[in-house]
C-alpha cells in the first residue's frame, strides 16, 4: 500500500511541532518522529481503526493527535492530524 499525505496535512504537523517547540527545545522534533512513525503504522493496519465522522481515526501513540484517513484501492489517504483537544465541532468542521 501507499500512503498519500494531503495539503493540509502538513499545515496541521507545522502548528503541533510549532506547540510543542515552544514547550521545550527538541520537543516538537519529537513530535515530528512520533506522528510520522504513526503514519507509518498505517501500511500494517490501516482499516482497522475506529471510524470517526466518515474518516478512520488512529490515534497517536504518544501526544494527543488523531491521524484522520481513508482507504482507496491501493493508497491510504491521510487527511488530517488533529490536536483530540479541540472541540469535536471544530474536528468535524475541519474534516467536512
Amino acid at each position: 500500500m501507499r500512503i498519500e499525505i494531503l495539503g493540509g496535512v502538513q499545515q496541521d504537523l507545522i502548528d503541533g511541532f510549532r506547540f510543542y517547540e515552544n514547550q521545550a527545545v527538541g520537543l516538537g522534533d519529537y513530535f515530528l518522529d512520533s506522528l510520522f512513525s504513526d503514519i507509518d503504522s498505517l501500511h500494517l493496519y490501516a482499516g482497522v481503526h475506529v471510524l470517526q465522522f466518515g474518516y478512520y481515526r488512529l490515534l497517536s501513540k504518544r501526544f494527543p493527535f488523531a491521524i484522520y484517513y481513508r482507504v482507496k484501492a491501493e493508497t491510504i489517504f491521510v487527511h488530517a492530524a488533529l490536536d483530540c483537544r479541540r472541540d469535536p465541532a471544530r474536528i468535524q468542521k475541519r474534516l467536512t
